[in-house]
């Protein structure tokens, strides 16, 4: 059944503040949450760090009162909104296990949105980054086995393999090499717009947190590796959002964000399986739905336009899913393993000059070795193997199957 959210009450954003008592959640529990609960947790976090964000930099860039008090109310629910959501996480998760769930999401949140992408430029972008988000979560598990003796697999319980990807030393590119074409805002069909935002703040909200947790770490491999994937997940960041059309105004872009709340909260609520959590995603429709008719609200009032102009009559067919997507990861893995970037287009490796600025780039950066290679031998030297979780047979590229380890 359709589900429009224009058509729906919401709560009005004024009634949408929380006390303390109500903003301190119970968290889960690491060991009995359910992988895609765990990732829904953090691709919210994620959304609401976004909203927030993308608001105090509308702030920044007005001096209308109204419009000005509108995003401080809409923008403090949102903070409220924020410390439920990362208040789910427990403090006896650490932040390596935490990462296992960031790149859980990274691989299968990709996938989806790849193999739902209408538009073949935005879902060959979703593609290939793919390929590096499902080496990170490789590299992270090697390194949860060396310093925590982890098993990787319990947090993500299979539904993810755990294999070698584009191995991260390759994805250092030259900044020039990240950027690709934006589609056009008044053609665009309306689920790619929400797959891009979606997967902007969901690489925003890694990055962030790669940043930020690389000094929680003693030992050296630790904090480089994090390091390194912290600067993939940045070149991420510039990768997708320069897919978006930067001639969409403020209020436009206000409105878009609260559409697509709207459209993951109802996601979420959809197919949430713990009781408590998904009671928050019931709640925090609501107020979205609230958030989103006050945004058209001052985009009636200030462009003249009416929300039905630029937003579809209701929310897609289908909610966004968090599910298996071993098959088509293979896939992709199998076609476009030795793919590259140049400029605004996707290469064949060997296709690529041999003075071409992707090499003279991997020259500096990897010159000294590369933490996500030595993370791995390592490991291997630790326990007699890498670690990897392959519950479809092989790598499907010869040449990223096991290597033994030295005598």
């Amino acid at each position: 059944m359709s589900f429009d959210p224009l058509a729906q009450t919401g709560i009005p954003v004024e009634d949408q503040f929380r006390s303390w008592q109500e903003l301190n959640v119970e968290p889960y529990d690491k060991l009995a949450v359910h992988p895609y609960t765990r990732t829904r947790v953090i691709l919210m976090n994620g959304i609401e760090v976004e909203s927030i964000i993308f608001s105090h930099q509308f702030a920044r860039q007005t001096d209308n009162i109204e419009i000005l008090r509108a995003l401080a109310l809409s923008r403090r629910v949102d903070a409220q909104q924020q410390k439920v959501i990362n208040g789910l996480n427990p403090g006896t998760q650490s932040p390596l296990e935490t990462t296992i769930g960031y790149e859980q999401v990274a691989v299968d949140l990709t996938s989806w949105l790849a193999r739902t992408e209408p538009d073949p430029m935005l879902k060959q972008a979703l593609d290939f980054a793919l390929l590096e988000d499902f080496d990170h979560l490789y590299r992270y598990s090697d390194l949860y086995e060396l310093l925590e003796g982890g098993d990787a697999a319990e947090f993500t319980q299979h539904l993810t393999e755990i294999t070698p990807g584009r191995p991260t030393f390759a994805h250092h590119r030259h900044p020039y090499d990240e950027l690709k074409g934006h589609y056009s805002t008044n053609t665009v069909d309306p689920l790619s717009r929400l797959h891009v935002m979606t997967i902007v703040a969901a690489e925003q909200q890694t990055m962030n947190y790669y940043m930020n947790h690389a000094a929680d770490f003693v030992d050296p491999i630790a904090r480089s590796l994090y390091s390194e994937i912290g600067m993939v997940e940045e070149q991420h960041v510039s990768h997708y959002e320069s897919l978006l059309d930067p001639l969409d105004s403020w209020l436009r872009q206000w409105v878009f964000h609260k559409y697509n709340e709207v459209y993951l909260y109802w996601s979420m609520l959809d197919q949430e399986v713990d009781p408590g959590i998904r009671n928050i995603w019931e709640l925090h429709l609501n107020m979205e739905i609230g958030q989103l008719q006050e945004a058209c609200r001052f985009l009636r009032e200030y462009e003249g336009v009416e929300p039905q102009e630029i937003l579809p009559p209701s929310l897609p067919d289908t909610p966004l899913v968090f599910e298996e997507n071993k098959d088509y990861v293979r896939e992709i893995l199998a076609s476009q393993y030795t793919l590259r970037t140049d400029g605004l287009e996707y290469v064949e490796l060997d296709d690529l000059p041999s003075d071409h600025r992707y090499f003279t780039f991997q020259e500096k950066m990897n010159a000294d070795g590369v933490p996500s290679e030595e993370v791995v031998n390592l490991d291997r030297a630790e326990s007699g193997q890498e670690y990897r979780d392959e519950t479809e047979g092989d790598n499907p590229i010869a040449e990223l199957r096991p290597v033994a380890a030295a005598s």
